[in-house]
């Protein structure tokens, strides 16, 4: 019978997070993770000021530094007629040297994560570990089943907290006692690349086409580009030609001078567009005896305002922050878990409040072919904030922070250098 004091289920942001913070304060832990590797396509890929800090406050800041990486600093609208651009988040007029948001692939920040974790003593790593059940004795959740994706080989691992962090898919979410709540999302995201030249704007960039929306990623050499599109839309919309949808992108991009076709490598077919299913819901709680989510597990957001992975590793600081002494007591009890959901529940709540907002007044309109709901607003908008340059660093606020900062344990951390 295997034991750990705590089993953490997903090697995502939060779990690794989560399991770094927590063997460094000295708790034995054991991080699941279900694939062979981090390689993942279409992962959120943009780490925030917020978790630069955290990095910073770790002693990974220059390991992390060294890793290839884009610089965001703005997130520009078209507004008005022209379809001028405009700054609606600066985060460069953000006090401190981390104001901006590093564009570095997923799978770099986790090996990273994993590679400074293993230097822990109380720390271990478990690839192509899939976790296909939980163990329970008297109400409470005592540990997992797992199953070796490679070997076939199935276990047991016991322990005195279990944290679900392995996103919208989790196991908890079937557990009834959590009562799922789901909100409607008007939209779905396609994901592909386009070439990106050095006339091109700087930044993250949002367009406007004929019933869908863009969001495009700096990615340096290569736009990452996100197609909002209706809910439900992905197999009509894709009867059509490709070439069809790639004009009217550009023709919704009116900075872009040349057509696709004159940007190489450029996508040949459908199967260069991936879908992303958005869903957008809560658990009602977090917890009970013995397990906790956090992450996308506790809380799927929608990709409106790029800040999801935000959210999940400021659940992982604050739940290392207040486990960790209960968890090396072995002390661990309802009051301890529940005191997270306390602490994390109003931002993540605030946070799809703010998203249900943007889709019923502006993405849900647009994508039916209607004017949003700040039809005649975005220029008047413009003028106050270009006017009051203090306003500007809400918005910048927000999107580099969330609706604040988590901490970490003092014993995690680690002088940089």
């Amino acid at each position: 019978m295997e034991r750990t004091t705590c089993c953490v289920v997903g090697g995502g942001p939060a779990g690794m997070v989560l399991g770094l913070l927590l063997a460094r304060a000295g708790v034995e832990v054991t991080v699941l993770e279900k694939h062979g590797d981090f390689l993942r396509d279409f992962r959120g890929d943009t780490v925030h000021p917020s978790t630069l800090r955290l990095l910073d406050d770790l002693g990974l800041a220059e390991r992390f530094a060294a890793l290839p990486q884009r610089h965001v600093h703005s997130v520009q609208l078209p507004i008005g007629r022209d379809g001028d651009l405009f700054t609606v988040g600066d985060i460069s007029s953000l006090p401190g040297k981390y104001n901006y948001v590093a564009m570095v692939p997923q799978w770099d920040l986790l090996d990273l994560l994993a590679d400074e974790a293993k230097r822990e003593p109380t720390f271990q790593l478990r690839m192509n570990t899939e976790v296909t059940s939980f163990l329970m004795e008297r109400g409470r959740v005592t540990g997992v089943r797992y199953r070796d994706r490679v070997s076939g080989s199935t276990g047991e691992l016991r322990a005195t907290l279990t944290v679900a962090c392995d996103g919208r898919g989790s196991l908890a979410r079937v557990l009834p006692e959590l009562g799922l709540r789901e909100f409607p999302c008007p939209m779905d995201v396609w994901w592909f690349r386009l070439p990106r030249e050095e006339r091109d704007p700087r930044g993250l960039v949002g367009n406007a086409g004929e019933r869908y929306l863009t969001a495009m990623i700096d990615r340096g050499d290569y736009w990452q580009c996100a197609a909002l599109i209706p809910k439900g839309a992905d197999d009509a919309w894709r009867a059509q030609p490709l070439d069809q949808f790639l004009a009217s992108f550009v023709e919704a991009t009116p900075w872009i001078r040349q057509g696709v076709a004159d940007r190489e490598p450029r996508p040949r077919s459908w199967d260069e567009i991936k879908l992303l299913d958005v869903r957008m819901d809560r658990l009602r709680r977090w917890h009970r005896p013995g397990l906790l989510c956090i992450g996308d597990a506790a809380h799927a957001m929608s990709p409106v305002f790029g800040i999801g992975i935000n959210l999940a590793v400021e659940d992982a600081v604050a739940a290392a922050r207040h486990l960790a002494g209960p968890l090396r007591k072995g002390t661990v009890g309802l009051a301890d878990v529940r005191a997270i959901q306390n602490r994390r529940w109003p931002t993540a709540a605030g946070t799809q409040m703010l998203q249900r907002i943007a889709h019923a007044r502006v993405i849900e309109p647009l994508l039916q072919g209607r004017s949003p709901a700040l039809a005649g607003q975005p220029l008047r908008l413009t003028q106050v904030l270009t006017k009051a340059p203090w306003l500007k660093r809400g918005p910048a606020y927000f999107l580099a922070y969330g609706a604040g900062r988590e901490r970490p344990p003092a014993a995690s951390l680690r002088r940089s250098g």
